[in-house]
């Protein structure tokens, strides 16, 4: 008897079964949510590295739900080090940020040419960051808040926020098609208290994934075990060895302590049994100039 007649003579009963055990098998694209589109995510900042420490975690368990993820730096990072710089560092840096996005298992990393310490909100880099925003088809942009200590990242935040409706209006950068809507736009957390504390509007809960976040720091040599101690003056503490100094840096991140604000936005998020496991966690608040985001799309960021 063929598998078509076999088929045709199972009871109707037994048919049943088999449908239903075969629905609850085949495991939904993303987050168990069937009929859910994964979400097309592009992170914006100034420097290879910024996105790792801002949100690395987040960008790991994003991905590993099969969210489409890309960071993109808006300059090389020639100028980051206290011994080397221009064309070598850029390079470095460079190889250094695509060593990270693979151990963070993000679809892309770009890193454009814009000098290191000397990125200001042009026309030109306004429209290239609404080409990168366009060509990845975004449905989420996060940026830098505009309130920072280093001026890159304050106009890193500023060129997101411009590209802000402008994704969506054909006669601007015409050579990338613009978007049907316009996307939802995130700040990364910060901790900066004027013009007014960052707000915990989405908390990501990442404690599954601050290895790989840690990975992905480890990936960027130059910055946290040479250029960053320098400035902070304690060069000397670092280990010799790659395998201590990982170890190094992972005490120093798994050291960090959810604030009084974080913590009390997650039980608002995800209830206070569930809140009370979470170890580490990043924060993202909701930039008026996109769209509002909604609950499914919150949901889906959180994992659910």
């Amino acid at each position: 008897m063929s598998h078509v007649q076999l088929w045709r003579h199972r009871a109707p009963q037994e048919s049943l079964y088999l449908w239903l055990f075969l629905w609850l098998m085949v495991p939904s694209v993303v987050g168990q949510q069937p009929n859910v589109p994964p979400l097309r995510i592009i992170a914006i900042f100034a420097h290879p590295d910024d996105g790792e420490a801002k949100m690395g975690g987040a960008a790991a368990m994003w991905a590993a739900s099969g969210h489409h993820v890309k960071f993109v730096s808006l300059t090389n990072g020639d100028a980051g080090h206290h011994e080397m710089g221009g064309g070598p560092l850029a390079s470095r840096r460079r190889m250094e940020a695509q060593e990270a996005a693979r151990r963070l298992g993000i679809e892309a990393y770009t890193v454009l040419d814009y000098p290191d310490a000397q990125l200001v909100p042009t026309l030109e880099a306004r429209h290239d960051v609404i080409r990168e925003i366009r060509a990845w088809q975004a449905d989420i942009v996060i940026g830098l808040r505009n309130n920072d200590y280093h001026p890159d990242h304050r106009n890193a935040g500023q060129l997101v926020m411009d590209a802000a409706y402008l994704v969506v209006v054909p006669n601007v950068v015409t050579d990338v098609p613009p978007l049907a809507q316009n996307p939802v736009f995130l700040y990364m957390q910060d901790g900066f208290q004027r013009p007014y504390p960052f707000q915990h509007d989405i908390v990501v809960d990442v404690t599954a994934h601050l290895d790989q976040k840690v990975d992905a720091l480890d990936a960027h040599a130059s910055q946290f075990y040479e250029w960053l101690p320098w400035v902070d003056g304690n060069l000397q503490d670092i280990p010799a060895s790659a395998q201590a100094r990982r170890a190094y840096l992972d005490e120093r991140w798994r050291s960090r302590t959810l604030s009084a604000s974080q913590r009390a936005a997650l039980e608002r998020l995800y209830g206070s049994d569930t809140a009370q496991a979470v170890v580490h966690a990043e924060s993202f608040e909701i930039a008026e100039y996109g769209r509002r985001p909604s609950q499914q799309l919150i949901n889906q960021l959180l994992g659910r």
